[in-house]
């Protein structure tokens, strides 16, 4: 269960969505292929013909009306992977008030795309520059459970 995107080029989302975002089949099913974090890509003719039987899609492309997060210890990487494919930028590395630093894009069928650090890289890079853990709650909105455990792991 989670978001099906359609895509015209099932191959090249499937490359894009698993050597740039890192994502892992579940089941490939030829005309769509569930990934293990619960998104699924699917071949938008054929969803047209199984869904709308009269080949006209009801999908606007590049509607920029929903967003595809994920987290990513490698950020940094990724942003050169997309730099390098040329992909069209959103914005490139930018950091949110909380300290995360993302990215947002969009892939190869113009949806929308966030990828952000892991909160608990982000707690890392403020534990070292410094700031105490109250600080990092008040900073991040995180739980101060969570960020005395990311911190602990640390040391």
């Amino acid at each position: 269960m989670g978001p099906i995107i359609l895509v015209e080029n099932l191959e090249r989302s499937r490359d894009f969505y698993e050597r740039i975002l890192k994502q892992k089949v579940l089941i490939d099913f030829g005309v769509n292929i569930s990934f293990e974090g619960g998104l699924a890509i699917h071949l938008s003719s054929h969803y047209d013909e199984v869904h709308l039987n009269k080949g006209v899609s009801s999908i606007i492309y590049g509607s920029n009306n929903a967003i595809l997060s994920f987290e990513t210890e490698e950020l940094d990487e990724i942003y050169s992977d997309l730099k390098q494919l040329k992909v069209e930028f959103v914005h490139e590395i930018q950091e949110a008030p909380w300290g995360q630093r993302g990215i947002t894009f969009y892939d190869p069928d113009n949806h929308v795309v966030t990828i952000g650090e892991t909160m608990e890289i982000v707690i890392k890079h403020l534990y070292h520059q410094g700031l105490s853990i109250d600080e990092v709650v008040r900073k991040t909105a995180m739980p101060k459970a969570f960020v005395e455990e990311t911190m602990q792991l640390l040391n």
